[in-house]
C-alpha cells in the first residue's frame, strides 16, 4: 500500500520541486517564468520565504509529486493581509486527488495562521483543472486581465480568484 503524506517543505525537496516546476516552464504558459530554476535557486526561494508562508510538499513512497505554497501577493505595507497561492503536480500525476489535497492543506495552513485576509490565484489562462481547483474551495473569480504576460511568441491572460477568509 502507498504511504502518502503532506508535510512541510524541506531544502533537500528543491531538486524535484525543480524537476516538477520547470516542466510547466519549458512546456507550457502556467508559469511566466522563462528559462528553467536550478535546485540552488529553489532552495534560495523555499529558503526565503518559509519562516513567514506555509509550503507543503505531497509525498508518496519517498517521492515528491507536487508542492503548493503561499506567498506574498504584493510589496506595499497595506497588502500584508493578502497571500497568492500557487500549486504544481508533477505532469502524468492528474487526477489522482494530489492537487486537491495539496490545495486543501494549504488553505488549513493559511487559516491556522490567524494573520491572512484574502488568498488569490492568480491564474495564466486558460487554465481549467486551476479555476476548477479554487472554485471547488470557495474561491471567485473578481479579475481577468488581457494579455499582461508575454511567452513563447504570445500573449497570455490572467484571471484573478479570491477567497476572503474573515
Amino acid at each position: 500500500m502507498p504511504t502518502k503524506t503532506i508535510r512541510n517543505v524541506r531544502k533537500e525537496d528543491a531538486k524535484a520541486m525543480c524537476e516538477i516546476y520547470n516542466y510547466y516552464v519549458v512546456h507550457t504558459n502556467i508559469s511566466f517564468e522563462e528559462h528553467p530554476v536550478s535546485a540552488d535557486e529553489m532552495e534560495k526561494r523555499i529558503e526565503e520565504k518559509i519562516h513567514k508562508y506555509p509550503w507543503l510538499v505531497y509525498e508518496e513512497n519517498g517521492k515528491v509529486l507536487g508542492y503548493a505554497y503561499a506567498g506574498k501577493w504584493r510589496d506595499r505595507s497595506a497588502y500584508r493581509y493578502t497571500v497568492e497561492d500557487t500549486i504544481y503536480v508533477k505532469n502524468g500525476e492528474f487526477g489522482k486527488g494530489i492537487g486537491s489535497r495539496l490545495f486543501e492543506a494549504l488553505i488549513g495552513k493559511i487559516r491556522e495562521s490567524k494573520e491572512v485576509h484574502t488568498v488569490l490565484g492568480v491564474i495564466a489562462l486558460p487554465n481549467d483543472n486551476s479555476i476548477r481547483l479554487h472554485e471547488r474551495y470557495g474561491f471567485e473569480k473578481v479579475a481577468y486581465f488581457k494579455e499582461v504576460g508575454y511567452k513563447a511568441e504570445k500573449w497570455i491572460d490572467i484571471g484573478t480568484w479570491e477567497l476572503l477568509l474573515t
